[in-house]
């Protein structure tokens, strides 16, 4: 079964007061089944953090309106089959794009998976270590993720 929308920030792309939306994404696995939208984002900061993609059917992160995405210390394993870029933009050109804050630190790719970069490529230090996670680099992800993902819950027995 495939999860097409996974996470969307944002309430539209006409209501600009999200700019303030300041979200961290983290310590998630994204496998099987899952599309898109891991997160999608319209306006804000997202940082995204230590997560493990390691399959993806069109896109991992996308975003319109110029979101600010900071990417650190993840794993991107691209799917034997479709998409290996990691973001997407929508319909836009390059020239509507490319100043956008889309920054990859410390990520790890595998399997031809890629993650294009714009804007500044040192965006992250306008945000203070205050208001951003720290991160491992994107090799210990499989680590830090081994228990992530969905619990199998049962009546009786909680774990």
């Amino acid at each position: 079964m495939k999860k097409l929308l996974v996470i969307l920030f944002g309430a539209s792309d006409s209501y600009s007061a999200d700019k303030k939306m300041q979200v961290t994404v983290a310590l998630n696995h994204f496998g099987k089944g899952l599309v898109e939208r891991m997160p999608r984002c319209r306006f804000g900061f997202i940082h995204v953090v230590n997560n493990d993609y390691n399959h993806w059917f069109l896109y991992a992160i996308g975003g319109t309106n110029n979101p600010t995405i900071i990417s650190q210390g993840n794993r991107y394993s691209a799917p034997g089959f479709g998409a290996k870029e990691v973001t997407c933009r929508g319909l836009l050109k390059p020239a509507q794009w490319k100043n956008w804050n889309w920054v990859s630190q410390g990520d790890h790719f595998e399997s031809g998976a890629f993650f294009t970069p714009s804007g500044n490529p040192s965006a992250s230090k306008r945000f203070g270590a205050d208001k951003m996670m720290p991160f491992k680099p994107g090799q210990m992800v499989p680590e830090l993720t081994k228990y992530a993902g969905p619990l199998s819950c049962s009546i009786g027995r909680p774990y």
